[in-house]
């Protein structure tokens, strides 16, 4: 499972297309599929009854705050709020543009207003839902809110996500944009393993420090986004080579938006032929 393929991540994209990708993933050696959507989990359920091969395995998305309230509300709808109180107490000044390109409001949250915020088990039992740890075992649970709930410090609202997760049988992967600043926290936290944006280019917020802090987590790191959102399909064995035999992760998702890209991956991981694990019986 050195490679996770994640087919069209467009939201333009029909079912049709995702499962004509997996099935030319599949076609090629992949096993592994990352589920970002409810059209990319039927699309791989669909592939598996093709297939009729249980042995390929999905990894779902549980975004952070699909089980967290304020004040009996859903806390994105505080969204707004959220980022303004983020950007005030954490995000470097240089890289407030990056993540938030657009002004928000002012107002920010109190501190009595954050110890309001609470796990919503109805909430979270609908999102779970969803899944089926028979079908796709991993939940990736993520999104811009894991970095946020930790600003927040609210990493116990986290922590109650992640028992909650295991308590249904699936195994935690515990997922953040923001590497530098999630991983030396995500360390107090009961997931398998950790997934961060990571790759020979940059690394939030510093590549180096996020390189140091990976080298030293006892638990497995999955590389998010491991071709630079595109920028290292020139010289894809180098990015894999940097990921797998210089920081030692344990996977990759990589997106594909095309046959071509496909193949290109495979074509590279043969030149490195530590990098291919036999398929999973």
């Amino acid at each position: 499972m050195r490679i996770i393929f994640s087919v069209h991540r467009e939201i333009s994209a029909t079912e049709e297309e995702i499962l004509s990708l997996m099935v030319k993933a599949y076609e090629a050696g992949a096993w592994c599929f990352d589920l970002p959507s409810s059209k990319h989990l039927k699309s791989f359920n669909e592939l598996k009854r093709l297939t009729d091969d249980q042995d390929l395995i999905g990894i779902g998305h549980l975004e952070a705050e699909e089980g967290i309230s304020f004040l009996g509300k859903p806390l994105h709808r505080f969204e707004s709020k959220v980022i303004s109180t983020v950007k005030k107490n954490i995000v470097p000044p240089q890289w407030i543009h990056h993540f938030f390109p657009d002004p928000t409001p002012s107002e920010v949250f109190t501190q009595k207003e954050i110890d309001r915020i609470s796990f919503d088990p109805s909430r979270f039992e609908r999102a779970v839902s969803r899944f089926d740890p028979q079908e796709s075992p991993f939940l990736l649970i993520g999104g811009k809110y894991t970095d946020w709930l930790l600003g927040l410090g609210r990493i116990d609202l986290l922590r109650e996500t992640i028992a909650r997760v295991k308590e249904r049988k699936f195994i935690p992967v515990f997922a953040g944009e923001w590497a530098t600043y999630l991983l030396p926290k995500a360390k107090s936290l009961d997931a398998s393993a950790y997934a961060v944006p990571i790759n020979k280019k940059w690394s939030y917020f510093d590549l180096n420090q996020a390189c140091s802090f990976i080298k030293k987590l006892e638990k497995p790191v999955i590389s998010l986004s491991p071709l630079a959102d595109g920028k290292l399909w020139e010289e894809p064995e180098e990015a894999f080579s940097f990921l797998f035999e210089e920081l030692k992760v344990y996977s990759a998702i990589a997106e594909v938006a095309s046959e071509g890209e496909i193949l290109k991956i495979f074509a590279s991981l043969e030149k490195i032929p530590s990098l291919i694990p036999p398929r999973k019986t």
